[in-house]
C-alpha cells in the first residue's frame, strides 16, 4: 500500500507541477488578492481533498462549502504565503506540513478578488482543528467525484457567472452530512482532479485538459472588462 501511495503522489505531483504559472500572470492589474489552499493526500489508493464548511457567522460567504483560504495581508510575501498562514488560521495546519506542489492559474471571484489557488500535498494522518469563527467543519472528497457525472449539476445563464455554474452535493460517509459544492470551490476541484488524475471530466466543463491556460487566461480577461 506504501508503494501504490507514493506512486499515487509522485505522478499527480509531476502532473500538476507542469500546470505551474511562474510569472505567468505578473502583468495583470493590481486587484485586491486572495489565495486558496487545495490541500491533496492519498487514502484507501485514491486522491482526495479537503474542503471547509464556512461557519454561519461570518459577513461573506456564510455556510458555503470552500478551500482554505483568504485575503491577502500586507506582510504576506506571496500567494502560497498567503494560503498558507489561512490554512493555519482556519483548520490549524501547520505551513511546514505542506509540500507545496504548484500555484493554478487565478480567478475572478464573484466578490471582485483574484484568487491564486494553491495546490499541496498533506499527510493522510492529518487532524484538522477547525476555527469555529472561521469554519464550522472540515471533510475530505475523494477526487474522482469531481470528475463523475453522477452527483453534478451544471446551470446557465447565472446572473453575475460567465459560462456554466457547476454544483456537486457530496454525503460525507464519515458524518452522513450532505454538503453542496459550487462556484468557484466546485470549479477548482474539477480542474484539480482532471489534471492529478489525467482523466477528461465525465462532463461538459468547457476546457481543454491539455491546455487549459488558454481558457482561464480568456475567463480572466472577460471577467477583468466587466470590472
Amino acid at each position: 500500500m506504501y508503494g501504490t501511495t507514493m506512486l499515487l503522489k509522485e505522478e499527480a505531483v509531476a502532473t500538476l507541477k507542469r500546470f505551474d504559472i511562474g510569472e505567468k500572470f505578473s502583468y495583470l492589474p493590481a486587484l485586491p488578492k486572495a489565495s486558496v489552499l487545495i490541500p491533496l493526500f492519498v487514502r484507501a489508493g485514491r486522491l482526495h481533498t479537503l474542503l471547509t464548511l464556512r461557519s454561519q457567522e461570518l459577513r461573506t460567504s456564510a455556510g458555503e462549502v470552500c478551500f482554505p483560504g483568504g485575503k491577502k495581508d500586507p506582510s504576506d510575501q506571496d500567494d502560497v504565503e498567503t494560503a498558507l498562514r489561512e490554512a493555519q488560521e482556519e483548520i490549524g495546519l501547520p505551513p511546514d506540513h505542506v509540500e507545496v506542489v504548484c500555484t493554478l492559474f487565478p480567478v475572478i471571484s464573484k466578490r471582485g478578488l483574484l484568487v491564486s489557488p494553491v495546490v499541496g500535498f498533506i499527510e493522510e494522518t492529518f487532524n484538522p482543528t477547525p476555527n469555529p469563527s472561521e469554519v464550522s467543519a472540515v471533510f475530505a472528497v475523494p477526487l474522482d467525484f469531481f470528475i463523475r457525472e453522477k452527483d453534478h449539476y451544471a446551470t446557465s445563464g447565472v446572473a453575475g457567472v460567465i459560462g456554466t455554474l457547476h454544483s456537486f452535493y457530496f454525503r460525507d460517509p464519515a458524518s452522513g452530512t450532505q454538503y453542496h459544492i459550487w462556484g468557484l470551490t466546485a470549479m477548482l476541484a474539477t480542474l484539480v482532479a482532471a489534471l492529478a488524475l489525467k482523466k477528461k471530466p465525465e462532463f461538459d466543463v468547457g476546457f481543454d485538459f491539455v491546455d487549459p491556460l488558454t481558457f482561464f487566461k480568456k475567463l480572466l480577461h472577460k471577467k477583468l472588462s466587466k470590472l
